[in-house]
């Protein structure tokens, strides 16, 4: 069965989510810092009159802080009824990802990627990493609630 997927780009690789899972995409105009929050989260943003917080994919993937640009993007998933946005460089495409595309990554990317990538989507000459949101997320609280 296909499904739709969100294509994003975070340093030089691309990445995916279910677009089922992805509440929207909006543009990053900056966040509200939150003093102790973990080093990852941006901080708090309004979106569409609910306050969410914003995890840097970058700095949550182990690399340095960028400066936003006007592509900069946040993207809103939503996992069990919790909204979180994720901090991306770029999201403007939707795809179609048939599972004959999507295979388990390698063992090496298992235990070195924090588990964040559960599986590798061949796109033509492209691939994507398929993200688990739940990792990205992680244990640790990033909701004010």
């Amino acid at each position: 069965m296909t499904a739709l997927h969100v294509v994003f780009r975070v340093a030089d690789a691309e990445y995916a989510l279910p677009a089922a899972d992805v509440l929207l995409m909006e543009s990053y105009t900056g966040a509200t810092r939150v003093p102790g929050a973990i080093d990852y989260v941006a901080g708090l943003v309004q979106v569409r009159g609910r306050v969410i917080p914003v995890i840097d994919l970058r700095v949550r993937f182990g690399l340095a802080p960028a400066p936003t640009t006007l592509d900069s993007r946040i993207v809103v998933v939503e996992l069990d009824g919790r909204a979180v946005g994720l901090l991306v460089e770029s999201a403007r495409e939707v795809v179609k990802l048939g599972p004959e595309q999507i295979q388990a990554p390698p063992r090496a990317l298992l235990e070195g990627a924090g588990g964040f990538v559960k599986a590798v989507a061949h796109l033509g000459p492209r691939m994507l990493m398929v993200v688990d949101f739940g990792k990205v997320i992680g244990e640790e609280p990033v909701d004010v609630n």
